[in-house]
Order: C-alpha cells, then structure tokens, then sequence
C-alpha cells in the first residue's frame, strides 16, 4: 500500500504492517477525540515514524497514487479532526 506523509513523500508499506498502524491510528484519533495536543502530538509523531519504520521510501518521480494520506508530523489538532473519517486516518 502506497502511504503519503504530505510534505514529505511516498512510502511503500507491506500489508502485514498494517495492523500496527491501525492501532497507532487508533491513538491519534482518541487524542483528536478528546482534544488532547498532548496525546495527539506524540500518537501523530508515532504514527509517521511507525509508517517510516515500516516502509519503504518511493522515488520522488515515480507518479504512482497514494492509497491514504497523512497529514505532515506538524499539522495541527483541527487539521486533522478536518481529515478524520469513520476509521480514522487509515481505514480499519
């Protein structure tokens, strides 16, 4: 699955990598929930690490489509409760 960061690139994550981020999503979406800047701020920073961590860098010209997009590490509470759906920022 082709994950973006915006401002930062494309990553290839495995399918079995998945799971663990759904469950970082899964934090990031309560900190939004419960308006804590706090929470949100480390559950996000983790989420792009673990998305990072568990992918591989794409070459900036290949133009393939990103499956989902992440807001950048710096974004801010509101932008992101902005991009939540029903399953988060990745779907479950």
């Amino acid at each position: 699955m082709i994950i973006r960061i915006m401002g930062e690139g494309q990553f290839d994550v495995p399918d079995d990598a998945l799971a663990n981020l759904n469950d970082l999503d899964a934090s990031v979406e309560r900190a939004v929930e419960a308006g804590d800047e706090a929470a949100f701020r480390g559950a996000l920073g983790t989420l792009i690490e673990g998305v990072r961590a568990a992918g591989s860098a794409v070459a900036a010209d290949n133009l393939a489509g990103s499956e989902l997009i992440l807001p950048p590490e710096d974004a801010s509470l509101d932008e992101v409760r902005a991009m939540l759906n029903d399953d988060g920022l990745l779907p479950g």
